[in-house]
């Protein structure tokens, strides 16, 4: 049986939905299962962690009980809603209510992150805004730094043409056929330093 606070987030979750499907990725938070395959890799300690796109949580949990501390995690929202719920649970966090596109923009006043946890739907946005993600992620993570997605759809949501101009390359980390709807989590990392090119912006 759902707990009170599974029942609530989940029509927080459909509700935000509905008024606007294109920031929201599923009509549901994501499952257990999901949030320990897009955090197993993540070492507590090593540095902050970045979540875009926390909604109610479901990751920013898992993280805390892998061990990584509260304190170093940065939550960036963009649904007021969500923001106000993420502020009330995770206290000792940052979060930020702001468009994860902007990110380049940003100093965000914390030492450069170890990796990046996306719950964005990458797949409903633009080529120039998938970009604009990636480069202001990557400028805020620590050279080897990881950027996590997950997707529902049948291969990674980075277009290899995207992948290719920023100097990223992804490699699937595992996929959960029993999520509703079935993912699948990516990692994404930029390749190694070849003399003369840059991050593209």
């Amino acid at each position: 049986m759902m707990s009170a606070t599974a029942v609530a987030d989940f029509f927080q979750f459909f509700r935000s939905y509905v008024s606007n499907p294109g920031q929201v990725s599923a009509i549901a938070p994501s499952g257990q299962s999901l949030a320990r395959l897009m955090t197993q890799e993540i070492v507590p300690g090593v540095g902050p962690v970045i979540e875009l796109g926390p909604g109610t949580g479901i990751f920013t949990k898992t993280l805390l009980q892998r061990g990584v501390p509260e304190r170093d995690l940065l939550l960036i929202e963009y649904g007021s809603d969500f923001m106000r719920l993420l502020q009330q649970r995770f206290p000792r966090a940052k979060v930020l209510w702001m468009d994860a596109r902007q990110l380049s923009q940003h100093e965000l006043f914390m030492a450069p992150a170890a990796a990046v946890v996306s719950g964005l739907p990458l797949l409903s946005m633009s080529p120039r805004k998938v970009m604009a993600i990636l480069t202001g992620a990557f400028q805020h993570m620590r050279e080897g730094g990881t950027f996590y997605q997950f997707t529902y759809g049948p291969r990674c949501p980075v277009p290899r043409p995207i992948l290719d101009r920023l100097g990223l390359k992804a490699s699937l980390v595992g996929r959960i056929a029993f999520n509703i709807p079935p993912a699948s989590v990516y990692r994404i990392r930029q390749r190694p330093e070849v003399p003369g090119r840059r991050l593209s912006r």
